[in-house]
């Protein structure tokens, strides 16, 4: 179908483009991209238009962090109902984790998945293949059989290595072949808390996960890297020090991009108020210095990429006491507001905003298989992957506002009492709209 978007304000982080304009999409590509006073190719003929005038015209999303829950835990979100939320929320493009039941460790796992995913016309999936044989840390997997399957890398998940010779092996398999290793950095004694080591936790009586559980795991990657010279991206920084050790790493030139999920963006150990189980998150919230280090650290590029952590749980998994509770948070319709909230609160561009949702995730992604090279970005010739926002609306986050299956979040307005700007007005993906509201 040929679609028109007509009159939004098209901003594409890629190329520095800021313009009102006019997109026409046919076949699945954009087939141009006119500013005003331009002309449409002449043989282009609109069968659908949207009107974009007041609206931001931006690349799909692209979220690097996604619990779909399928397979294995379909009670707490299906693949349907996850995918929609994904397109609801401006998410055209997202990367799971292995940690699904059984663990995606075999390549007809990752097929059947992909398989499954395409057939709903709805988000782009990308799994990460597991990195050991069922997560148990002892016997790589596959690497080569899983990428042909469709994976884009190969993680852990939450379980950490604890065989550090595993690991080294690992890296190095990985770099001879040019695969991504993606890890949370988290040494596994010291990370068995609940709530950030601090005043806050030993007042509740939670257990606490000190700042050293991610730097000690973090200087132990770093000393891998640089023997193995494998490329290295690292989910969800969670602290001051560990910020700074990215920046350092960065700087020394090693292979590493990182992210941010949008709980530690937004939120502190405060917000775990009197053991509300919403917040029990992964990793834990941490102090309001580590808080601002993060939002500084993802304007300046040090982080690369803003995460959604979108974990829906359900409700008998919540409604346990704080330490029992499960861990996790929807947030997949999220993640757009609460970017363009921290591009407000910290004086930081909508370019920007929209950067470590688009280009630089997609950068992180590199070449994947099977897709053109314009994930992310917004260029004549192009995969037609668009959202267009309205950014003046301001909502609040309600369990009914919500499509996930999941509607556990610790930004619901009965909670933080957090106004969250723009609401999606469509989603194409591959030039399909995936999305409307009504």
């Amino acid at each position: 179908m040929n679609i028109l978007i007509q009159n939004g304000r098209v901003i594409d982080p890629a190329s520095g483009f800021d313009h009102t304009a006019d997109v026409a999409v046919a076949d699945g590509h954009i087939v141009a991209i006119a500013k005003a006073g331009e002309k449409l190719p002449a043989n282009f003929k609109a069968e659908q238009t949207i009107d974009a005038k007041g609206c931001i015209v931006a690349p799909g999303l692209v979220d690097l962090q996604v619990r779909l829950r399928e397979p294995g835990y379909e009670h707490e979100g299906m693949l349907a109902s996850e995918l929609t939320a994904a397109v609801a929320g401006g998410v055209t493009s997202l990367v799971c984790p292995p940690d699904t039941d059984p663990v995606l460790d075999e390549p007809g796992l990752i097929e059947m998945l992909k398989f499954r995913a395409e057939k709903l016309h709805r988000a782009r999936v990308f799994p990460l293949g597991a990195l050991t044989r069922g997560l148990k840390g002892e016997v790589l997997t596959e690497m080569s059989d899983l990428t042909d399957a469709g994976c884009v890398g190969f993680s852990q998940a939450e379980v950490p290595l604890e065989n550090t010779q595993v690991l080294q092996r690992a890296l190095q398999y990985a770099a001879t072949f040019g695969y991504t290793v993606w890890l949370r950095p988290q040494e596994m004694h010291l990370g068995k808390g609940v709530a950030a080591s601090g005043p806050l936790a030993t007042r509740l009586g939670l257990g606490g996960v000190p700042v050293a559980a991610e730097t000690i795991a973090l200087h132990t990657i770093f000393a891998l890297m640089r023997s193995t010279k494998a490329r290295v991206h690292l989910c969800r920084i969670s602290s001051a020090e560990g910020v700074e050790l990215v920046r350092a790493a960065k700087k020394e030139g090693l292979a590493v991009t990182a992210d941010v999920s949008i709980n530690s963006l937004h939120l502190s150990d405060h917000d775990i108020g009197y053991f509300d189980s919403r917040a029990r998150v992964t990793p834990v919230l941490r102090q309001q210095r580590d808080r601002e280090a993060l939002r500084a650290a993802l304007a300046d590029g040090t982080l690369d990429a803003l995460v959604s952590d979108h974990t829906p749980i359900d409700n008998d998994g919540k409604a346990l006491p704080f330490a029992e509770a499960e861990s996790g948070a929807t947030g997949l319709e999220l993640l757009l507001s609460l970017s363009l909230k921290w591009a407000q609160d910290s004086k930081v561009s909508v370019l920007r905003a929209l950067d470590v949702l688009t280009a630089q995730p997609a950068k992180v992604l590199g070449k994947v298989q099977g897709q053109s090279n314009s994930l992310g970005q917004l260029h004549v010739g192009g995969v037609a992957d668009i959202v267009v926002f309205d950014p003046t609306v301001e909502w609040h986050v309600t369990p009914d506002a919500l499509h996930s299956q999941g509607k556990h979040t610790p930004f619901a307005f009965d909670m933080t009492g957090m106004s969250l700007p723009a609401r999606v007005k469509a989603t194409l993906v591959a030039g399909r709209v995936a999305y409307q509201a009504a």
